[in-house]
């Protein structure tokens, strides 16, 4: 009997671990598949809701945020590389030039869960590849716009959304339903509302918590 999971993965485009998270989500996917199936909802999560729209320079932000070097950023960047090959995601080699703001992005990737599913996760796939292989910004508008198309969504409404407030309250009463759950760092997978995976875990963690919990054996929370 095939058993059917809801998964919300909270994350911020942002994110590159998340990047590696979704990627190692989507092969236990194909490997728990067709026992296990999962209907996936993208939940938005920022990571630097400050940011303001010139955004800042990427150095500056983590050596302020963290207090590390360049060689240590540039050792973390061959390591983030290294897990995204491994899921096959490409990371670019010189890292983001710059830290943007996100909340657009996420007021888009809410519209889009409300149209389709399938759609949402097409464009949350194409953001992440726009900020983290392409070093796009994903707060310029025609980027978004444009995405939105590629992901198969009407890119007229797209605009009339980014042009507008449009589903700004929606997405910080979602926002604000994680963070006061006790998320503050992502992605953060959540099944069934009950199972917590935190972290861009390889992908037998969570081959084997989708297994465990569509078998309603007890679960492990998992942390990166």
């Amino acid at each position: 009997m095939t058993s059917r999971l809801k998964i919300d993965f909270v994350s911020d485009v942002s994110c590159p671990w998340c990047a590696v998270g979704l990627g190692a989500l989507e092969a236990a996917l194909k490997k728990v598949a067709p026992d296990v199936t999962a209907e996936l909802h993208f939940q938005p999560f920022e990571l630097n809701p400050q940011m303001p729209p010139e955004g800042q320079d990427a150095f500056e932000h983590l050596n302020q945020k963290y207090g590390s070097s360049r060689e240590q950023q540039a050792q973390g960047r061959a390591a983030i590389r290294a897990r995204g090959a491994e899921v096959g995601f490409p990371f670019s080699e010189e890292g983001r030039g710059r830290i943007w703001n996100t909340f657009d992005a996420h007021r888009l990737l809410h519209w889009a869960e409300l149209e389709d599913l399938a759609k949402q996760a097409a464009l949350k796939k194409l953001l992440l590849k726009a900020c983290h292989t392409d070093g796009g910004n994903p707060s310029d508008p025609e980027l978004l716009v444009r995405l939105a198309g590629e992901a198969g969504l009407d890119p007229q409404r797209a605009r009339a959304i980014v042009e507008s407030d449009e589903f700004a309250a929606e997405t910080r009463q979602r926002e604000r339903l994680y963070t006061d759950a006790g998320i503050h760092s992502v992605p953060a997978i959540i099944i069934n509302d009950r199972h917590l995976i935190s972290g861009g875990q390889p992908v037998e963690v969570f081959e084997r918590a989708l297994r465990q919990i569509a078998g309603a054996a007890p679960a492990t929370v998992a942390e990166a």
